[in-house]
């Protein structure tokens, strides 16, 4: 049985703001035990639990906000268009990223892959 709508948009709404502003355990507390990552699509997928932890490690530092933009949900998948703004200093990054995940029947990612290359990124002055 897929996980209810809500589930699954609760899931992607908390991955975002765990991003953002968690740390690596919520972030992980979001995926189901054996997920895999893909992010950017093209670059090794991430099997095991220390790869994920590893690469979720470089953005809890971070300064950041986020929101989801768009969000379409289908039965145990979604893709979502979420902005990221990385605030360095008196410069912000800017980033729109379009993530596809799987679900598991209690709304856990089992798969993550973020579509985005080095192109998506935008410096602007901060607060713009």
């Amino acid at each position: 049985m897929a996980p209810s709508r809500e589930a699954v948009r609760a899931t992607v709404e908390n991955y975002v703001k765990a991003i953002a502003t968690g740390t690596v355990d919520d972030v992980l507390a979001l995926y189901a035990e054996g997920a895999t990552v893909e992010d950017p699509v093209g670059t090794p997928v991430r099997t095991t639990e220390a790869e994920i932890r590893e690469f979720y490690g470089m953005v809890e530092p971070l300064t950041q906000t986020g929101g989801v933009v768009t969000l379409k949900i289908a039965q145990n998948n979604a893709a979502f268009l979420f902005r990221l703004v990385t605030h360095l200093g008196d410069q912000d990054l800017v980033m729109e990223v379009i993530d596809v995940m799987t679900f598991d029947d209690d709304a856990k990612i089992t798969s993550m892959r973020a579509f985005w290359s080095e192109e998506d990124m935008q410096s602007t002055p901060a607060g713009e």
